[in-house]
């Protein structure tokens, strides 16, 4: 298995052992892009000097023993969040030589853990879309089949973890710009609870809905990205104080007594079986 095929806590685990090294990680997901990348567009802005640089960062720390379960994992993040001295540009041509002076709060607690920065994701431009068609910087692809949209607005990201050229990745959510290109692309998307997850610095589309998660290979690794960003921010005027619970404590035991919600307008008269 090449190691970008790795999820999160795959990888945490070889890097723990030191079978591996960030950097060995990084430049295995940075080679991925580069054979891939042409075909899918997924990125807007690949880093590949600053993911270097973080993983070199990254494996002083493991050597030290400061170690968490994001220290030295790739990671590409939606051009939506503001990146310090990176690119920002929401794929539109008016941010197209937009550079922040400052991180978005989700970018900073990523960069806290120890991730590495692959780049910035491709979307519909300022995420009003849902096939990733409408970026200034050309369209996404679903890496399954070339011909199909990836879904949107965070179809990079999805598409990013799809052709495994990202370990995760993060993506926002007004209406479904999480979930419908996680579904188009096969993979996991999560929409947190509003006010879980700051969203200060990321552009906005319609503050009342936006919210910022996880787009990624498995359950598990969705629940380490979603523990790594959630949290109280005064930044934040709609951000919820309210403490974060280890959501990797919630994938274990049983489902008996769980109770689930079943919305009967999904299931009209005249709605297409597929």
């Amino acid at each position: 298995m090449e190691l970008y095929e790795l999820t999160i806590h795959e990888l945490h685990e070889k890097l723990k052992k030191r079978e591996v090294s960030s950097v060995e990680a990084t430049k295995s997901l940075l080679s991925r892009i580069e054979s891939v990348e042409e075909k899918v567009k997924s990125f807007i802005t690949v880093t590949p000097e600053e993911a270097l640089k973080n993983a070199e960062e990254a494996d002083k720390r493991i050597a030290a023993g400061e170690m968490d379960l994001l220290t030295g994992i790739p990671i590409a993040l939606k051009d939506i969040f503001l990146t310090k001295g990176i690119l920002t540009t929401c794929a539109s041509r008016i941010l197209s030589n937009f550079i922040p002076p400052y991180d978005a709060t989700a970018t900073a607690k990523l960069k806290e853990r120890g991730m590495v920065l692959l780049g910035k994701l491709n979307q519909d431009e300022f995420a009003m879309g849902s096939s990733t068609e409408t970026s200034w910087f050309g369209k996404t692809r679903n890496p399954w089949n070339l011909d199909c949209i990836p879904g949107g607005s965070s179809g990079g990201s999805a598409a990013a973890v799809a052709a495994q050229q990202a370990v995760a990745t993060l993506g926002t959510d007004t209406g479904g710009s999480i979930r419908q290109p996680a579904s188009h692309c096969g993979c996991v998307g999560l929409k947190p609870t509003y006010g879980r997850v700051s969203r200060y610095c990321v552009i906005a589309f319609a503050s009342s809905l936006d919210q910022v998660g996880p787009l990624t290979r498995d359950v598990t690794d969705a629940a380490i990205m979603l523990g790594a960003v959630a949290g109280h921010d005064p930044k934040d005027s709609t951000s919820v104080d309210t403490p974060v619970p280890d959501y990797l404590k919630a994938l274990t035991g049983e489902v008996k007594g769980l109770r689930i919600g079943l919305p009967r307008e999904y299931f009209i008269e005249g709605l297409d079986p597929d």
